[in-house]
C-alpha cells in the first residue's frame, strides 16, 4: 500500500456483516494484515483506513486528537489567528471527520453515515480534547434533507449564531449557522493574506465574494475601492459587519447581488476595468463525469474576468475541485483561454492546518493562482 486512505466498494473482495461506522480489520489479497479501518458497507467508499498496524480503537482516537491539536497549537501559538482547522479527516488519521475552530467554538463536519457514527461513539474523547484546547462550545453541521438546509446540532454548550475571529490580526465575523462548510472557507486564509499584500492602491473586483473575506483583505491592504459580487445578499451583510469591525466604512465600497457571469458581461459592455480581479467560484466539477463541463466553465469565467482586467493588472483565480488537476486548471488561464498573456507567480493549495497524505490525490482539491500580465 502507498498510503491511500480509501478502499472503494469494488476493491473489497469480502465484506463482513457490519454496520456503518464499525471498525474492522483489513487484510490484503495476500492475507497480510493492513490495519484497522472505518467501514461503510453500503457506501462508495467502503473502507477508510485508520491505522497500520492494528491498534486499540479508543486509544487510537485519543492519540490522533492529541497529535492534531498539538500541531495546531504550535502553528497558531501567536494568537494572531483564532480560526483554523483543528482536525482534517484523512490527513490527521481520523477519516471523514473535520473539526474547525472559531475562537472558543468548534464545529464538526461529518462525511457520511460511517464517520458520523464513529464520531458519536467517541464524542466523549472529542469533547475532552477540545475542552483541554480551550474550546467552550461544540457543534456539528448536519444536512436536513427535508428542510433542504444544513443545521447546527449543539453537542456541548450552545453554538452561537455568529462569532468574531481573527485571521492574521484581521477581524472577521463568521456566520456559523448559515455559512458555507463549517461557517467559513478557512482553506483560503493564506490566499487572503496574499491578496492583502497585492491590493495597495488598486481597484479590486471580488467575484463569488461570499462573506467578503477577499474584499476585506484587499481593503485592509490599502485598496482604493472593492466591488464584491455574489448572489447571496446575506454574505454581503456579514462582510459589511467585518468591514466595520476593522474600522472600514462598507458604504465606501460596492456590494452587488448578482450572478458573476451576468455582472462581468455588463461590466465589459460598460468598459469597466479593475486592477486586481479575484475569482473564487464554487466547484464547477463535482465528479469525474462533470470534469469536461467544469473546465469549460472555468475557461468562460477566466476569459470574462480577463476582459475586465486593467492593463498591468493582477488576476487571482481559484478552483476547489479535486477532479481538476493543477495542469488542467492552468490551461484555463493561458493566452488561448483568456486572450491575455498572463505570467504565473504562484500556485498554492490549502494551508498547513489542512494536511493530506502524499498518496491521496482526492485531498489535493484547492488551487489558488496569482497571475499578472506580461
Amino acid at each position: 500500500m502507498r498510503g491511500h486512505p480509501w478502499v472503494f466498494r469494488e476493491g473489497v473482495a469480502r465484506m463482513p456483516e457490519v454496520e456503518p461506522g464499525d471498525v474492522v480489520s483489513v487484510e490484503g489479497a495476500d492475507g497480510r494484515a493492513l490495519g484497522l479501518a472505518l467501514c461503510d458497507p453500503g457506501g462508495a467508499i467502503a473502507v477508510r483506513m485508520l491505522s497500520s498496524p492494528e491498534a486499540d480503537e479508543a486509544a487510537l482516537v485519543r492519540a490522533r486528537l492529541a497529535s492534531a491539536f498539538d500541531l495546531r497549537a504550535r502553528l497558531f501559538a501567536s494568537g494572531e489567528t483564532t480560526a483554523y482547522r483543528l482536525l482534517n479527516g484523512e490527513g490527521d488519521g481520523l477519516p471523514g471527520i473535520v473539526v474547525d475552530r472559531y475562537a472558543d467554538v468548534a464545529v464538526a463536519r461529518l462525511d457520511g453515515e460511517a464517520p458520523a457514527r464513529f464520531f458519536t461513539r467517541h464524542l466523549g474523547a472529542f469533547v475532552a480534547a477540545l475542552h483541554a484546547a480551550g474550546v467552550v462550545s461544540v457543534g456539528a453541521r448536519r444536512a436536513d434533507a427535508r428542510a433542504g438546509e444544513v443545521k447546527i446540532e449543539d453537542l456541548e454548550g450552545e453554538v452561537p449564531r455568529d462569532v468574531l475571529v481573527r485571521e492574521h490580526r484581521m477581524k472577521m465575523w463568521v456566520d456559523l449557522h448559515h455559512g458555507q462548510k463549517t461557517g467559513a472557507f478557512l482553506d483560503q486564509r493564506e490566499s487572503r493574506r496574499r491578496v492583502r499584500e497585492l491590493a495597495a492602491g488598486r481597484r479590486v473586483l471580488n467575484l463569488f465574494s461570499y462573506a467578503g473575506g477577499f474584499s476585506l483583505a484587499a481593503a485592509q491592504g490599502g485598496a482604493t475601492h472593492t466591488t464584491s459580487v455574489d448572489l447571496a445578499a446575506g454574505g454581503h451583510k456579514t462582510g459589511a459587519r467585518s468591514f466595520q469591525e476593522n474600522g472600514l466604512d462598507p458604504r465606501a465600497h460596492a456590494w452587488i447581488t448578482a450572478d458573476a457571469f451576468t455582472f462581468l458581461e455588463g461590466a465589459r459592455a460598460r468598459g469597466e476595468a479593475w486592477d486586481l480581479v479575484i475569482c473564487d467560484p464554487p466547484s464547477f466539477a463535482h465528479n469525474e463525469r462533470s470534469r469536461a463541463r467544469g473546465l469549460a466553465a472555468y475557461r468562460k469565467l477566466h476569459a470574462a474576468a480577463a476582459a475586465v482586467l486593467a492593463r498591468g493588472g493582477a488576476l487571482c483565480a481559484a478552483s476547489c475541485s479535486s477532479h481538476v488537476t493543477h495542469d488542467d486548471f492552468l490551461s484555463t488561464l493561458d493566452v488561448a483561454a483568456t486572450g491575455r498573456a498572463l505570467r504565473l507567480h504562484e500556485l498554492t493549495g490549502p494551508p498547513a492546518d489542512h494536511p493530506i497524505t502524499p498518496a491521496w490525490p482526492e485531498g489535493r482539491y484547492l488551487k489558488f493562482a496569482w497571475l499578472t500580465e506580461l
